[in-house]
This record gives C-alpha cells, sequence and structure tokens, in this order.
C-alpha cells in the first residue's frame, strides 16, 4: 500500500530533523521526506496537520504476559496495546511460563506475533535455564531463533561464578547481556528502604541492593568488553556508578523505567498496591538524579516497563500484591510530560524512546539497525502520527492494554498518538 502522510511536523532526533513536510510510504519503506516522488499515486492519504509524525517508539521492556500469564494479558491485546501507544518495536522479557529458554518457544512466539501484524516483536532469550541461575542456556540457539539479547528479567543470579562464565561466553561470540542490577539477598524487600518504609511497616530494599551488584558486573566485565545493558536504574547511587563505568570505557547501556522517571516512595500513598513496582519507588533525590542521567545521556534509554497485572492479583495487601504495572501507550505521554516538567529539549525526549533504545539494539537488528527508530529515505516505514495538543486522562477505558493497574491512574497526560503504521501498513488508528 502507497501511503502519504501530508502536513505534519516531521520530527527525527537521530539526525536533528525538525520541519513541516510529507512523508511518502511504499512497500514497506519510506520513499521520501518533504515531496512525494514524481508520479506517486497514494492509495491512502493522511492529513496530519497540526501533528507530529515520528519514528516508531522502541520499547526495551515489555510483557507480552503469554505464553503461562494469559489471565494477565494476552498476546493480541498487549501487542495491540503497543501500537495504540505508538511503540513498532518491543523487547519482550523471557519471564514467561515457560521460559524462553528453548528455541522452539522462541520461533513460537515470534510466528504469532507475526501473524497479527502489529509491532516488531524482539524476545530476549533466558541467560539460565528455566532464571534458574544454575546451568547456561544455548545461547547461539537462540539467537539463531531470533533473540537478541539474554539476560534473567527480575530474577538476579546468586552465583557470581555462573555470572562470570556467563559474561565470557557472551563476549566471546558477541551476545549482548541484559541485567537488572540487584543483589539476590538484600533486594527481597517490597519498598525502598528508608523512614517511610519503616513506618509503614515494609520490608526495605537498600540502595547498596543496586549498587552492590553494579560493582560485581564492573568488576566481571574489566578488560572483557563484553557487551553489558543495565535494566531499570533506580537510584542515584546507581548512576554514579554507571556514569563512572561509561568514563572508563565499559561497554555499558543503561534505562530506566517511567515509573521510576516520574515517582517517589511517596506515591505508595496509603499502601496503594498499584505503586506496588520492581524496582522499587524511591526518594526524590533517586528521582532527580535519575532525571538528569537521562538528560546527559548517562542513561540511555527510557522505556515502559509493561507489566500487566490481573486485577485480583493488586487487591491485597500491598506487600502482598502481584509487582507490575501497564505502561507500554504512556510512554510516549510520559516522555512528553517529562521534557515539559523538566524544560528538557522535546528532540532528546524524543530520542530515548527512539533512536537511543534502537542504538542499545545495536547489531542485533541486522539489517534493520540502519533505520529502526528513525525516519529516512529508504528506511523502515515504522512511524506514530502524534496530536500533541490532546490532553488525555489515564483510566481503564483509555487503556487497551488488558491490564488495568497503574500508579499512573487519573493522571492527565499530553500528546495522543493518533495512528501507528509498522512497515507501510497502518497497525492502529484511534477512532
Amino acid at each position: 500500500m502507497k501511503i502519504l502522510i501530508q502536513n505534519g511536523r516531521v520530527i527525527d532526533p537521530a539526525r536533528g530533523f525538525d520541519q513541516v513536510c510529507d512523508v511518502a510510504l511504499a512497500t514497506g519503506r519510506v520513499v521520501a521526506i518533504g515531496q512525494a516522488p514524481a508520479g506517486f499515486e497514494a492509495d491512502r492519504v493522511i492529513d496530519a496537520s497540526g501533528q507530529w509524525v515520528l519514528p516508531g517508539l522502541v520499547d526495551l521492556a515489555v510483557r507480552l504476559r503469554e505464553p503461562g500469564h494469559e489471565h494477565e494479558g494476552m498476546l493480541a491485546s498487549e501487542m495491540a496495546a503497543s501500537v495504540a501507544g505508538g511503540v513498532t518495536s518491543l523487547v519482550c522479557l523471557p519471564d514467561t511460563d515457560p521460559v524462553l529458554d528453548e528455541q522452539g518457544l522462541v520461533e513460537m512466539l515470534k510466528l504469532r506475533a507475526k501473524k497479527l501484524h502489529q509491532s516488531r516483536l524482539f524476545p530476549m532469550g533466558a541467560l539460565t535455564k528455566g532464571l534458574e541461575g544454575a546451568v547456561l542456556t544455548e545461547m547461539a540457539e537462540l539467537t539463531e531463533s531470533g533473540c537478541v539479547a539474554f539476560g534473567q528479567a527480575d530474577t538476579p543470579l546468586s552465583s557470581i561464578t555462573t555470572l562470570s562464565r556467563a559474561l565470557a561466553y557472551a563476549n566471546t561470540f558477541g551476545y549482548a547481556v541484559w541485567l537488572r542490577p540487584q543483589d539476590k539477598d538484600l533486594g527481597k524487600g517490597v519498598a525502598a528502604s528508608g523512614a517511610l518504609a519503616t513506618r509503614m511497616g515494609l520490608s526495605g530494599v537498600p540502595v547498596a541492593a543496586e549498587t552492590i551488584a553494579l560493582h560485581t558486573i564492573f568488576e566481571l566485565i574489566r578488560g572483557s568488553q563484553t557487551r553489558v545493558h543495565l535494566c531499570r536504574l533506580s537510584s542515584a547511587a546507581g548512576v554514579e556508578l554507571v556514569r563512572k563505568a561509561k568514563a572508563e570505557g565499559l561497554n555499558v547501556t543503561a534505562d530506566v523505567s517511567i515509573n521510576s522517571l516520574h515517582l517517589t516512595e511517596n506515591d505508595l500513598g496509603y499502601f496503594d498496591s498499584s505503586a506496588r513496582l520492581v524496582p522499587v519507588l524511591r526518594q526524590q533525590r533517586d528521582r532527580d538524579a535519575l532525571s538528569a542521567a537521562l538528560a546527559d545521556g548517562t542513561i540511555d534509554a527510557l522505556v515502559s516497563d509493561h507489566c500487566p497485572v490481573d486485577d485480583d492479583a493488586k487487591v491485597l495487601p500491598f506487600a502482598e500484591a502481584e509487582a507490575g504495572a501497564t505502561g507500554v501507550e504512556l510512554l510516549l505521554s510520559l516522555a512528553v510530560k517529562w521534557s515539559q516538567d523538566q524544560n528538557v529539549p522535546l528532540t532528546r525526549a524524543l530520542e530515548v524512546v527512539t533512536a537511543a533504545p534502537a542504538r542499545v539494539l545495536g547489531q542485533a537488528l541486522g539489517t534493520l539497525q540502519a533505520s529502526l527508530g528513525q525516519l529516512v529515505e529508504g528506511g523502515v516505514a515504522d512511524l506514530c502520527v502524534v496530536q500533541p495538543q490532546a490532553a488525555w486522562t489515564v483510566g481503564p477505558d483509555a487503556l487497551v492494554s488488558q491490564g488495568k493497574s497503574t500508579p499512573f491512574q487519573g493522571y492527565e497526560l499530553p500528546a495522543r498518538v493518533q495512528c501507528t503504521v509498522v512497515a507501510g501498513h497502518v497497525a492502529f488508528e484511534r477512532g
């Protein structure tokens, strides 16, 4: 199908392009930005006057909840939620049931996702069998089946020996390892350690749970240059360690979730289980440090940490409630809100959800590497049309995701995706 998107404000942060013009799409590619080629006859014309035309968002942390947790989210519902949020490419975590530790499981998931014709799916393979931390998976086979990286999701490794072997093996074959830095023993609480957790009688997670894990990771990769991506940093101390590691030249990247970027422990309110999250929400100084690090590039990408949870699993005492929140539909709006609240340039706010996460994926993207997260002539036709003036209120009726629990319930957010195009076809259009 040939599509002509007219009169939109085309913004491509990767190359600093910001101009009102047309975009022509054909055969799944961007054939022109500016003026359509001579003789181009569109099958469909989209009027984007007064709207932004952006590269499709790339989200590095999305749980699709299938297989194994279909009561909390179906593949179809969460992929639909992704394109409703302008996310055209996503990385799904391996903590499904069964775990993504075998080639057949990964291939089946990719095939089912492809049939939906929605977001591009990039699976993360499990680093160890069953995420149990004992036996390494067959990384070569998983890579052949389409895995772009290997990790433990939220299950920390208890054995430094196993982690060392995994990093050495990954380095030998050029695989990337994604780790959420948290010590297994210190990270068992449900709230950030401090006065608030003490007053509420909640078990705490100290900052040391993150920093000890970071020190261990950095020590293991010094000299090896294993590619490590640090998932969902949560503390100011963690940020400083990552800043020093990058200055040292270690091959590390990092991301932060929309939850940690916008919320603090005060948002737990009166034991509000929608704020029962992993990683835990920390203090204001931590949020400020995370925001500054995302702005200056110490933290590379912003992620939704989408984890839909069934209502029944949230209607429990705080410490017993299941951790997680829906977020993939909020990613763009919360990036824009961050720009507005913190006076961060809009281009940086858009970059951290488009080109920057695509760079984290890097060579794992194969032929897509040159254009994913960007709007360039000849590149893939993944984009979204956004109405920047369309303020909307977060609520169950406004969310496509099967999971409705979010700590942003009732927030009025800026910018709403009106249309999402993936590989040259309209995957979502707001009615």
